[in-house]
């Protein structure tokens, strides 16, 4: 087994598994084994299994582990691959030369190293079925993409047609985490700003949104414009508390991540992060969408100006995969009281002064207003909501219970609807 020192651009973190392995193999093709190789090899199983059981993968796990490896490693070869897919140039020699490694590893005796070491773990890792595929610990259609391709790389007879394969991958699916996530959000790590994928995303749909097709149309055809590379809009989604905005949100994501649409969270303590974040996804062949939730801000907080700097742009052209969306119970975002109609009778700039306040909303080219329902668009979406879970009630009566929820649960709203369609679905059965 190669050592993982001879890998060029798919360097792995020292002490890795692959590392562990080779060491250990390496060792014992020199001197008899010890009670340590045993424990190391244990644990190289282990992490072997609880790899498997939190990504959901099954079958040859030493195979899927590699493969997992591969295709969430970042670098100029597999960057490049995800714009063009198969590449040109010296970077190929090297990439071939890893993927010899790769190869190598795939075929990996563990049958041998096994004997030297006198036990039999092998053929349970060979051939692993995982205790619950059903758990939603990791993406389901991420792990079968690894696993997929993982039978495909471990067909594969020489260091070309693995790396034809690994070209073929980058090239439909993209790599690392923007390659195989949806969703993101923001964090401060070792490195700095760091974007980190939301693993446990909620499965929404425009179409589970019953009613405002014209606020709907709105954010699909800015989206659509989007993501087929034309000219779009940054989105201010606003009105009433519980009307569909964030849900409108989620369901674009899901409609259009197959076409390369990916949403990152942002906070409004983490306006100051936007340059950071934009220099990270502006070279990335994805459309990002730069998500704020419940934007607003009182008239001491100056973190808007950060977000009003990085949508005017500055000397540098603006990225045209990135465009914010903004959801917001207010129409002009600032807070404006009556201590500053007062100001302005000191303020000689006053017209000025109520403008930067209040401007911030025309830097979104579109938006979107989600109004709360009229009663009868209400007792619309309480029927739909109950014929599509099932719920067998006479409906003079769901809608009797429907309009004494409303009134003492926040009134007229899609969300009040769904939190009593959900009530009903928690009430004991009757027998």
């Amino acid at each position: 087994m190669k050592r993982i020192e001879e890998l060029i651009l798919y360097r792995l973190e020292n002490h890795s598994l692959p590392e562990r392995l080779s060491l250990l193999a390496g060792e014992l093709n020199e001197r008899e084994a010890e009670s340590r190789d045993v424990d190391i090899y244990s644990g190289c199983m282990q992490e072997l299994v609880e790899t498997a059981e939190s990504h959901g993968f099954s079958g040859n796990l030493w195979h899927c582990y590699l493969t997992y490896l591969l295709v969430y490693h970042e670098n100029a070869y597999s960057r490049a691959c995800e714009i063009r897919g198969a590449v040109s140039g010296g970077i190929n020699g090297m990439a071939l030369q890893d993927f010899e490694i790769f190869r190598e590893w795939f075929s990996f005796d563990f049958q041998s190293l096994e004997e030297k070491l006198g036990v039999k773990i092998w053929p349970m890792i060979r051939d692993y079925a995982n205790a619950e595929n059903d758990r939603k610990i990791f993406n389901r259609r991420i792990r079968d993409r690894i696993r997929g391709l993982s039978r495909k790389l471990a067909s594969a007879v020489s260091a070309e047609e693995f790396k034809a394969y690994m070209e073929e991958f980058y090239r439909e699916f993209g790599v690392g985490k923007f390659g195989l996530h949806k969703a993101f959000r923001v964090t401060h790590g070792k490195k700095g700003v760091e974007i980190v994928p939301i693993t446990n995303i909620a499965h929404v749909y425009l179409e589970d949104l019953v009613g405002y097709e014209s606020a709907k149309k709105k954010l699909i055809d800015n989206t659509e414009a989007f993501v087929a590379g034309r000219r779009a809009n940054n989105c201010l989604l606003f009105g009433d508390a519980g009307t569909g905005k964030s849900s409108s949100i989620k369901g674009i994501l899901n409609r259009y991540y197959d076409r390369g649409l990916r949403i990152i969270e942002v906070y409004k303590h983490q306006f100051q992060d936007l340059n950071d974040i934009i220099a990270q996804i502006k070279n990335r062949n994805y459309r990002f969408i730069i998500y704020m939730d419940d934007l607003s801000f009182e008239e001491f907080e100056i973190e808007y100006k950060y977000l009003k700097a990085v949508i005017e742009g500055g000397l540098e052209k603006k990225p045209d995969n990135i465009l914010i969306y903004a959801t917001s119970n207010r129409r002009h975002l600032i807070r404006e009281n009556f201590s500053d109609k007062e100001e302005t009778r000191e303020d000689m700039h006053t017209s000025d002064t109520v403008q930067e306040k209040l401007s911030l909303v025309y830097r979104f080219g579109v938006s979107i207003y989600f109004g709360s329902p009229s009663k009868k668009e209400f007792q619309n979406i309480v029927k739909v909501l109950a014929e599509r879970q099932g719920i067998d009630m006479p409906q003079e009566e769901l809608l009797l219970e429907a309009g004494r929820w409303e009134m003492n649960h926040g009134g007229l709203s899609g969300r009040t609807a769904q939190q009593f369609i959900d009530y009903l679905l928690g009430k004991p059965q009757q027998e």
